[in-house]
């Protein structure tokens, strides 16, 4: 008895591991509300004017879970214009602001702007009524934003988001953030939109001086305050994701190493926690590993500038650009679990290997809006496949990304509705990548599909995109229109089923639950191995009437079949 309990026990806590990884940033919405509106569109508060940098200065006060400081807001206006949105949630409160602007006539940021009103508040966002602007090439403007409170508590990281104020096994303070898809204002003033990343940023994060600060990029410097406080001063000179930018505050400890990559020696550093130096010397050997792989199949590290690092967090993982975070207890697949169920799953580290793949697929490449979230996870998804078929073969490559399907839910489709800072579908992973798997048998040369997975890195290098622009460059550089597989997958949750009838020496097939126009080559064994091209009317093949009439689909392909009288 006591051993079936285990067993339950056992199975319940994989049922929850599993809808842990399936679950999605955000709740589903039906209904979008103005406030929807406002964080997801690039609307008339946002669309005239482009960051340049976030300069943030933040202090953690730990004992009472409150942040105080500004962000310095560079910016230049890409069109005339006077209404700037700047988001922060509540509870956190705006204080006071300042406006500068810098000419080449002015040689420095020698007079202010004056703003007569204080800015208005509309939910969590505030919106700036300045003096009209005009989008002179020589002009940047600096919006500094004072402001503190008691930021959103993650509930669930890093699903439900927001700080983290916990304690490590030792008992010290351990402070982090999660807060994708909920936004970086949870605990920051910005421009809360993926369309707009800075050019650049520097964290200037004060801490209790008994503890360390990691963040992005490189470690510029260390200040030792006089208030029992430290300040550390990270600096990224590449762009960012607004939800990237994120300090890790703890009992950290560091070793690293060179890696000698596409672009030259890369800095690979790692912050652990001191209690689990030892474990991740020997667990973070598959970052190199990763490294290896992934410069192969996508082309090099977006990021030499800033370096690649691994850092302990207290949630289980997120791709915290440079600086990933990392927290999946020291052990190979997905907390110990095998989500393809093939077993190529426990031969690695699944956070190290899914977190650092989005430093090409969401951070490099960025989606414009959080509906086309897709590009991010389905490319990332596959980039699992890819690192396992790279050291293990193609065989264990397909049967990992194979062993995914019986996660795919259909429940929704996978692009969700723009301009409300809403996803689509969890499939987006699962789906996402047998997707690219299927796309890649039709185009059936690997050097081919590689070259595009590399000219999707270099072509969009540091770029916001939209869905769009991915798949017709995928099109166009395999010379085959893949709009309605794309269509078929991303926007509908039936997935294409190959009705087909055998009589002797004749096959007669046809496509069903799918998009008009759906165009997917097959390959199939009858009478030995052969592609043939369905449509939605019914198509005949002869063949010699010996040999075996035996019928089948290569598996590599995800649809259905069905077979009829």
């Amino acid at each position: 008895m006591k051993l079936k309990k285990n067993l339950l026990l056992f199975a319940c806590l994989t049922c929850l591991v599993i809808t842990q990884i399936e679950a999605q940033l955000l709740n589903k919405k039906i209904n979008f509300t103005h406030a929807d509106t406002l964080r997801g569109s690039n609307g008339p508060g946002r669309a005239w004017w482009d960051v340049i940098k976030y300069d943030l200065h933040v202090k953690f006060n730990i004992e009472d879970s409150t942040i105080s400081g500004w962000n310095e807001i560079s910016f230049k206006a890409l069109k005339k214009g006077n209404i700037l949105q700047i988001d922060l949630q509540e509870p956190l409160v705006l204080d006071s602001f300042k406006l500068h602007v810098e000419t080449d006539y002015t040689k420095g940021r020698n007079w202010a702007a004056t703003l007569k009103d204080f800015p208005k508040k509309d939910g969590n966002a505030y919106i700036f009524n300045l003096p009209s602007i005009e989008n002179f090439k020589s002009t940047k403007y600096y919006l500094t934003v004072f402001y503190h409170g008691k930021p959103t508590i993650a509930k669930r990281p890093p699903w439900d988001g927001g700080l983290i104020w916990t304690k490590d096994k030792s008992n010290s303070p351990w402070v982090s953030i999660a807060c994708q898809g909920l936004g970086s204002s949870v605990w920051y003033p910005c421009k809360d939109i993926q369309s707009d990343e800075p050019e650049s940023a520097e964290m200037h994060i004060t801490c209790p001086d008994t503890l360390v600060c990691v963040g992005n990029g490189h470690l510029q410097g260390k200040t030792i305050n006089s208030d029992g406080t430290a300040t550390y001063d990270w600096a990224v000179v590449n762009p960012i994701n607004n939800y990237c930018l994120i300090p890790y505050i703890g009992k950290y400890v560091h070793f690293g190493e060179i890696f000698k990559g596409e672009k030259g020696d890369l800095t690979m550093d790692y912050w652990v926690l001191d209690s689990n130096l030892e474990k991740a010397k020997k667990q973070f050997q598959d970052a190199p590993r990763m490294m290896k792989a992934f410069e192969y199949w996508f082309g090099p590290y977006p990021f030499y500038a800033d370096g690649y690092k691994l850092v302990d967090a207290p949630h289980l993982g997120m791709e915290h650009q440079s600086a990933t975070a990392y927290g999946n207890g020291y052990q190979n697949g997905y907390h110990g679990t095998d989500l393809s169920g093939s077993g190529w799953g426990m031969k690695w580290d699944f956070i190290i290997v899914h977190e650092s793949g989005h430093e090409w697929f969401a951070n490099n490449i960025t989606t414009k809006d959080i509906a086309d979230m897709w590009v991010h996870e389905g490319f990332t998804n596959y980039s699992e496949t890819l690192f396992t078929e790279y050291y293990y073969g193609k065989e264990a490559g397909t049967a990992y990304v194979m062993g995914t399907r019986k996660r795919i839910k259909n429940d929704i489709p996978i692009i969700g509705p723009y301009g409300v800072n809403e996803e689509g579908s969890g499939d987006m992973y699962y789906k996402g990548g047998n997707m690219l798997h299927t796309i890649r048998q039709v185009i059936n040369n690997d050097e081919l599909f590689r070259k595009i997975l590399h000219g999707l890195n270099k072509t969009f290098y540091h770029q916001t995109v939209t869905t769009k622009q991915i798949e017709d460059y995928i099109s166009q550089q395999s010379k085959i229109n893949f709009s309605k597989v794309f269509d078929q997958y991303l926007r509908t949750t039936q997935i294409p089923t190959l009705e087909y009838k055998l009589e002797g020496y004749k096959l007669q097939y046809r496509y069903t639950t799918c998009v008009n126009g759906f165009r997917l080559p097959l390959k199939i064994n009858f009478k030995g191995a052969r592609w043939i091209k369905p449509t939605e009317a019914w198509q005949t093949l002869h063949l010699y009437p010996e040999g075996n009439n035996e019928f089948s689909i290569d598996p590599n392909f995800y649809i259905n079949t069905k077979k009829v009288d």
